[in-house]
């Protein structure tokens, strides 16, 4: 990794640490909030947290904020809202921009730019309000995923086998998402590339007893195994860590995030979904591919910090 590019703490100026909101996602927020609050201040950053956009708007306005580590998850913190606003508050801010943060955060207007550059994602239904469609359907074949269009840790993300599980399925991402997707499940190893200022870190290979990397497995279960060094071969990692550096700038990915992709038997990637503002908790993927580099937690958060720059 490149060296720094603030040696001082002081030159971060009056951060404030933004967490929480009322999304879905509020909570695993919090968790990682905490972590990166201790990290910053460890390192003598002049460090407030606010839970919430109107507590931040209120103390910038008061002229106490000169710069914003934003990682408040999903809608309204994710999603270019937050960044478009501090854009025309004129307060640097961690991460993705306006664009890349909305395309991003849309998995349906993500997988429709990758199908366009020619970037493998999983075939897929956009299901809307209404009765499923049994014809569009009948096309896939084995295991789908359904899946909200604007969220994530997985939440609303249900594996289906039977024609049965399909409706409550659906009725389940409705609760988070009026689009809803319908995906293929692809065979293959499940992989995590974190991309930290222009440079993809080290893959990650999880296995879970779960049906899938759901929100128990990525949050609460000890029974998930990571692997880091994930087990390829040099080149086919190097070549799989580009493409997913690929995936993630054809949306406008900037600063830091992750790219969650499958590797299928002929070893295709078939790209899933990126996170401009991945989890910080102690389950957290970015964090352990960057210890990878000898980058440790306190060291990430100071780099994180310097995307705003």
């Amino acid at each position: 990794m490149a060296p720094h590019r603030i040696d001082s703490a002081a030159d971060f100026g009056r951060v404030a640490l933004l967490v929480g909101g009322d999304s879905a996602e509020r909570e695993v927020s919090l968790n990682g909030g905490r972590a990166v609050a201790a990290g910053l201040a460890r390192q003598g950053i002049d460090v407030t947290t606010f839970d919430g956009a109107p507590a931040l708007f209120a103390a910038i306005a008061a002229g106490t904020v000169d710069r914003v580590f934003n990682l408040m998850h999903g809608p309204g913190g994710e999603d270019g809202a937050i960044q478009g606003a501090l854009q025309l508050m004129g307060v640097p801010v961690t991460g993705t921009g306006v664009l890349g943060s909305a395309l991003t955060m849309d998995k349906l207007r993500s997988k429709w730019v990758w199908q366009r550059l020619g970037i493998d994602t999983a075939p897929f239904h956009v299901q809307g309000p209404g009765d499923i469609d049994a014809d569009a359907i009948a096309a896939f074949d084995g295991v789908l995923f359904v899946k909200p269009a604007g969220l994530g840790s997985s939440i609303g993300v249900s594996r289906v086998t039977n024609t049965q599980e399909l409706a409550p399925a659906v009725e389940l991402a409705r609760r988070y998402s009026d689009t809803v997707i319908i995906e293929q499940g692809i065979t293959g190893g499940e992989y995590f590339a974190g991309v930290l200022d222009g440079v993809a870190l080290p893959l990650i290979r999880i296995e879970t007893p779960n049906a899938f990397y759901d929100y128990d497995a990525k949050y609460e279960s000890d029974q998930t195994r990571y692997f880091c060094p994930c087990g390829l071969a040099p080149d086919d990692e190097a070549r799989l860590q580009q493409a997913s550096l690929a995936a993630y700038r054809a949306l406008g990915g900037e600063g830091w995030g992750r790219v969650d992709f499958i590797l299928d038997d002929d070893g295709r990637p078939w790209f899933l979904e990126a996170n401009t503002v991945p989890g910080m908790t102690d389950h957290s993927l970015v964090p352990q591919a960057a210890a990878v580099l000898g980058i440790d937690f306190d060291d990430l958060v100071w780099r994180i910090l310097e995307t705003s720059l």
